[in-house]
């Protein structure tokens, strides 16, 4: 037996009224060049006082846990980079072995 789903669905064109907001129904999302920013997810995470410090003073007004937060996406995107890059450089010794 299927349960129907409690949450209701919101339409985007329907004008936002107060009962919306009274009843919990609003969520605000982020977007940036029309695509819906992906929500953020609270960790604890223990760091070094001195690593913490350092990103602190980079970041100066702007905020040092988006400093690190762009820190662990920008070792993240190179891991990845370094992953293709090795990949494309196999097929390509794979191809002169066949040609040889």
């Amino acid at each position: 037996m299927k349960k129907k789903s409690t949450t209701a669905s919101f339409d985007d064109e329907a004008p936002i009224t107060q009962a919306d907001i009274d009843a919990g129904r609003l969520v605000l999302r982020q977007r940036t060049a029309g695509r819906v920013v992906q929500p953020k997810k609270r960790v604890t995470l223990y760091l070094d006082a001195a690593l913490v410090e350092r990103f602190k003073r980079i970041a100066g007004d702007r905020g040092y846990q988006t400093l690190i937060n762009e820190a662990l996406k920008s070792s993240v995107h190179q891991a990845d980079l370094a992953d293709t890059l090795r990949q494309i450089i196999r097929e390509e010794m794979r191809g002169k072995r066949k040609a040889a």
